[in-house]
């Protein structure tokens, strides 16, 4: 199974998808939120950060399907897609991902032909206590 690596400045991200919440890191000095964390704003140079819970919404923004030849843990999973989603409520923050058709659903479920920039999506976290890893599903209008 796949795990996070973390360190100091991400901790805090993979405790709150732990829990379900997606949440940015925040400068608590001018307000900007920043992804990746880390310990001090570029744009102001504080080096006071809050975490904020973000409506959990985006945009595919783009996508990959990786195929064979990949790192022997990635082969047998391929192929599958890759996408980086543009948060609505903090447009600069891209967050890096897998689209799938529905909550629960296997990596590599959806068909690479369902993949489309712009489509809108949410994110959703596994419920059987695996990696907090948060995954994307396309947002029903």
């Amino acid at each position: 199974m796949l795990r996070p690596v973390t360190d100091t400045d991400g901790a805090p991200f993979w405790e709150y998808a732990a829990r379900g919440e997606l949440r940015v890191q925040a400068c608590a000095g001018c307000g900007e939120p920043r992804f990746p964390p880390r310990p001090c704003c570029p744009h102001c140079r504080s080096f006071a950060s809050e975490w904020r819970l973000t409506g959990g919404r985006g945009r595919v923004w783009s996508y990959v399907v990786p195929h064979p030849p990949l790192l022997p843990d990635y082969a047998a999973r391929a192929p599958y897609n890759v996408v980086l989603v543009e948060l609505e409520d903090a447009p600069r923050i891209r967050l890096v991902g897998n689209l799938v058709p529905h909550p629960g659903a296997p990596l590599g479920s959806l068909a690479p032909e369902q993949l489309r920039i712009g489509a809108r999506v949410r994110a959703v976290f596994p419920a059987d206590g695996g990696a907090p890893l948060p995954q994307w599903v396309p947002e029903r209008s």
